[in-house]
């Protein structure tokens, strides 16, 4: 008697957390990567699950989704792009395609744009579609951007909790403010600004903070000999202290650099959910040379 009465209760708890599954999971709305994340559930709060395309540590200049993703995606109530990174020039059109009645909101709307040119000294070697470097939320101002494009598209998505969302948002402001503040104060006293980076993610942070990216990357591919020498002669001269390695791309050359420069290598991963926590965490290994 007793293991029926158990298998009863065990079969009510599967029906109910399946239930419950489809319960919580509530209205849903997708974006490409994880920082964007960290915004939209910030200004969401409780009222949608967001899902996020491409997971943490894969790159998404090169990301395919799985089925399943696709699936995720129909069933959002909207998607929120992030602009013009390589996941969204390859599969935007045929999200749309699939889902004609998917909302589509750009968070990178009104956004100061870097164009890459062909500089000689090779601080935005790496082509993106269209030209454009894509990384906004690596800087303070895209931040502020993707916040604001976040907040309207949750109210004209969800008009009654318009109220709610805007509170959200301030509080949000907020905390980029602290993050932005922060930064400054362990950026401000240095002298040597300049860094090397394997993928050139940081061009708005550089561009902000008034530092000097320096890419192993070019053109999207790996640095010739001749290209290393180069760059190992311009970080001396700069003094560079720092290299920094991001997970989802090669590190043998950022290792071979380090060594001929001193520099120290510090993993980074601009695409982390903690949006704020990484951005002070790079600005703590330029400011100090090790990290906390």
């Amino acid at each position: 008697m007793r293991y029926t009465g158990i298998y009863i209760l065990l079969t009510a708890l599967l029906l109910l957390t399946a239930c419950a599954g489809k319960l919580t999971e509530g209205k849903v709305v997708t974006v490409t990567i994880e920082p964007q994340r960290f915004f939209a559930e910030k200004i969401a709060g409780d009222k949608f699950t967001i899902h996020c395309v491409v997971p943490s540590g894969q790159s998404p200049e090169t990301y395919d989704p799985t089925p399943r993703q696709m699936v995720q995606i129909g069933q959002s109530e909207a998607y929120l792009q992030i602009g013009y990174i390589g996941f969204e020039q390859v599969w935007m059109q045929k999200i749309r395609e699939n889902n004609p009645d998917l909302k589509i909101f750009d968070v990178s709307k009104g956004m100061q744009f870097v164009k890459e040119t062909e500089e000689e000294d090779h601080h935005h070697h790496h082509h993106h579609a269209g030209g454009i470097d894509p990384h906004i939320w690596t800087s303070i101002e895209g931040a502020k951007v993707i916040a604001w494009n976040t907040l309207n598209a949750f109210i004209e998505l969800d008009k009654e909790n318009t109220e709610y969302y805007w509170k959200n948002y301030n509080d949000l402001l907020a905390e980029i403010g602290k993050t932005e503040a922060e930064i400054k104060r362990l950026l401000d006293p240095l002298t040597d600004r300049t860094f090397i980076i394997y993928h050139p993610a940081l061009t708005y942070f550089a561009d902000e903070f008034d530092l000097v990216q320096l890419c192993i990357e070019m053109d999207g591919k790996e640095p010739s000999p001749a290209q290393l020498k180069q760059l190992v002669m311009t970080a001396k001269e700069h003094h560079t202290k720092v290299v920094f390695i991001q997970q989802e791309f090669d590190q043998k050359n950022a290792g071979l650099i380090a060594k001929e420069t001193g520099c120290r290598l510090v993993k980074i991963n601009p695409l982390d959910y903690h949006w704020n926590t990484e951005l002070i965490h790079i600005a703590k290994a330029l400011a100090n040379g090790k990290t906390d």
